[in-house]
């Protein structure tokens, strides 16, 4: 008999918990939104083909930014500023991860009076510059999580999603 020392069962499994966003999103605009690699990451759809997405980030700390096809064509949108698919992964992010958290990980200043701004609050606070970055390692993730949107529904543990070290058995 294998005895665990002091884990719940949760521990033990290959799931994780999920934390449920903030408030609904709806996935047909920004499908993907990340706050990962130092980064406000996400994939946003084209507003002019269907076919097109754009790799959008803003860096944390210096608030860069970046926009640009998942083959690294720039978005052409970025002339002057950050273009319409960075503020609607803005927006998204405040959605998924609510305000405060997005705002914190930014290291980015807003005030509680400014709580209801959202993602439009967020961007007129960042000061950053045009930079370039390139797309295909948060494309590359976001086509991953599609993969798995297509594992048929099982209890049982997916090898792929198993990469977390076993607890230790005691006895």
């Amino acid at each position: 008999m294998v005895v665990y020392a002091d884990t719940t069962a949760w521990e033990r499994s290959s799931t994780v918990r999920v934390v449920p966003p903030v408030r609904p999103r709806k996935l047909a605009k920004v499908p993907f939104v990340e706050l990962a690699e130092g980064r406000l990451q996400g994939v946003v759809s084209s507003g002019s083909d269907i076919a097109r997405v754009y790799v959008s980030s803003i860096a944390a700390r210096t608030h860069d930014y970046s926009c640009s096809t998942n083959n690294n064509r720039p978005c052409g949108g970025l002339n002057g500023g950050p273009c319409k698919h960075l503020r609607a992964l803005a927006d998204e992010a405040v959605l998924q991860y609510g305000l405060d958290r997005v705002a914190r990980y930014l290291h980015v200043e807003v005030g509680e009076e400014n709580g209801a701004g959202g993602g439009a609050d967020l961007m007129s606070r960042l000061s950053g510059s045009r930079e370039s970055a390139p797309a295909a390692v948060v494309f590359s993730r976001f086509l991953r999580h599609l993969a798995y949107l297509e594992l048929p529904d099982t209890t049982a543990p997916v090898p792929e999603l198993h990469w977390f070290p076993a607890t230790e058995a005691v006895g």
